[in-house]
């Protein structure tokens, strides 16, 4: 974002513009925006210390993306680069115009300095790679050093710029995102075994759940289906893919009961489907209905089918 953009940029340009090498500042034609920026700095680290003294860790992440910002609008108000254009006959910047760039870098690159302290709470391997990039050890790093605008010596030499931050592209976030929700599902499967186990022995019989009326329960269409294959759905532990016949047509439906059977045990077997349940996306794939199932007291799922085999679409009342 902004704060690699910014970190960048003064690089970029101090060794278009500067040599390669840390500008002197000119007092002398420093003006009232070269001093709100070196305030800025010593501003910023003590909001920094505040915040993360009082525990407000985000607050004290944000002042530092402030103050990058801060640093950009400095730079782009400046322009050094246009500045850059006022040169003489022979192509060279003027005096006057290079001590002006001079002074913005300057500027940017103490600014620089700064931000690899105040983000090394953050993002140490950013704070090092920057450290790498101005040549300098990790001990510049010690939070005493932060607020200071001169850690930079004079006319000392900085390697180019390298990437702070490298792009991560939308593949890699679905996959991390996926991990995630396995990692989640895990511990909510784990939470929910250990929460029956103390229940069971205190639990003698499950409650009843709310009353419904009549026709709720007529609204229900459950008929009778017969699994013709079975699979697992990749990168989910619980859920199985299943191709029901229902006489009428086949569906795929998705069911968490990877846990108790295994495929190629269940393909034949007769089942009772709510057939009429809104379509529902489990792991990419669109589940049409939903197999009944009963649990016995240790926790062990069961189907819920006829005790002697009936047509496929038989309905179930």
């Amino acid at each position: 974002g902004k704060f690699g953009n910014f970190v960048n940029r003064s690089f970029v340009l101090m060794h278009k513009l500067c040599a390669g090498k840390v500008p002197a500042f000119h007092k002398e034609i420093a003006d009232a925006e070269d001093d709100q920026m070196m305030k800025a700095i010593a501003a910023t680290r003590a909001a920094v210390e505040t915040n993360i003294e009082g525990y407000k860790f985000r607050d004290a992440l944000f002042e530092v993306i402030m103050l990058s910002d801060a640093a950009n609008k400095y730079m782009q108000k400046k322009e050094p680069w246009i500045v850059a254009k006022q040169v003489d006959g022979a192509g060279k910047i003027l005096a006057e115009a290079q001590q002006k760039i001079d002074n913005c870098l300057h500027v940017c690159l103490q600014t620089t300095a700064n931000l690899a302290i105040l983000i090394n709470p953050f993002l140490p391997f950013a704070a090092k790679k920057m450290c790498h990039m101005m040549k300098v050890v990790d001990k510049m790093l010690e939070w005493e050093n932060a607020g200071k605008t001169n850690l930079l010596s004079v006319g000392y030499s900085l390697r180019a710029p390298e990437l702070l931050f490298r792009k991560i592209d939308d593949t890699e976030v679905a996959e991390q995102v996926e991990k995630l929700k396995s990692k989640s599902e895990s511990l909510k499967q784990a939470a929910k075994d250990q929460h029956m186990e103390e229940t069971k022995a205190a639990t003698p019989a499950r409650a009843v759940k709310d009353e419904i009326q009549f026709d709720d329960f007529a609204k229900i269409d459950l008929k009778v289906g017969t699994i013709v294959s079975a699979e697992k759905v990749e990168k989910a532990d619980k859920l199985l893919k299943l191709q029901v016949d229902l006489g009428f047509e086949t569906r795929t439906i998705v069911s968490g009961i990877a846990l108790h059977f295994d495929p190629a045990a269940i393909v034949g077997k007769q089942v009772t489907v709510v057939t009429n349940l809104a379509p529902r996306k489990m792991r990419g794939i669109e589940s049409n209905g939903m197999i009944l199932m009963a649990e016995d007291a240790a926790g062990k799922l069961k189907f819920v089918n006829p005790d002697e085999a009936v047509e496929n679409g038989s309905g179930v009342s």
